[in-house]
């Protein structure tokens, strides 16, 4: 039984360093008729309960901790009894949302995620955030980036925490060796392929993001 993709996209604001914006984000649920995983529990945790439905949702997994990626997990954790998951490098901006609540589970490079059907391998992929990683399942021969990759492109690079020249080792290391069929589900926007964007990588070097 392989697992099937639901994109439920949400709407919010992005903070960080004293700027606000209004984002759009995606939030991915993997799994099948009877369990489940969210990848990012952004703005709204009642939608994305919703979505989920009679399913048992098992893992929340935050793909860094940017407050629009991660300001309903919490919530969406009470309501579903779902233990939240990140990588212990982007703590310090966990904490800048979440002062008051610790996630339940630290991701580490190379473990397994799985739910009904899906095998979510992390990758830490430091550069956008330092504890940022994308979640990769060969059996669906897909990627999800995160804000580490998009079509045309890095994932921004000129706020706290984040450092170009990382962000591009992260890519080249990381991504671009993966299958070029791959589908790179992203965090916000559109989605595109690893053979795509692999050809570009140089023209993002020489521009600076």
């Amino acid at each position: 039984m392989t697992a099937r993709i639901e994109r439920l996209v949400t709407s919010g604001q992005f903070s960080l360093d004293g700027g606000t914006w209004d984002v759009d984000n995606n939030v991915w649920i993997v799994g099948d008729d009877h369990e489940v995983i969210v990848i990012d529990a952004a703005h709204d945790a009642r939608a994305i309960a919703e979505a989920v439905g009679e399913r048992r949702l098992t893992a929340i997994v935050c793909t860094h901790a940017h407050n629009d990626h991660i300001d309903a997990a919490p919530e969406l954790a009470d309501l579903t009894g779902a233990t939240i998951w990140l990588h212990p490098d982007d703590l310090p901006l966990w904490k800048q949302t979440h002062p008051d609540r610790e996630p339940d589970a630290h991701l580490q490079d190379g473990q397994v995620i799985e739910a009904a059907g899906a095998d979510l391998r992390v990758l830490h992929t430091p550069g956008h955030a330092p504890g940022a990683v994308c979640l990769y399942d060969p059996g669906l021969a897909t990627v999800f980036t995160g804000d580490t990759l998009f079509a045309g492109g890095p994932g921004a690079t000129g706020r706290s925490y984040s450092h170009f020249p990382t962000i591009i080792d992260s890519i080249r290391a990381r991504l671009l060796e993966l299958p070029p069929e791959t589908k790179v589900l992203t965090g916000h926007g559109d989605s595109t392929t690893i053979g795509a964007e692999a050809p570009h990588l140089e023209e993002w070097i020489a521009r600076g993001h």
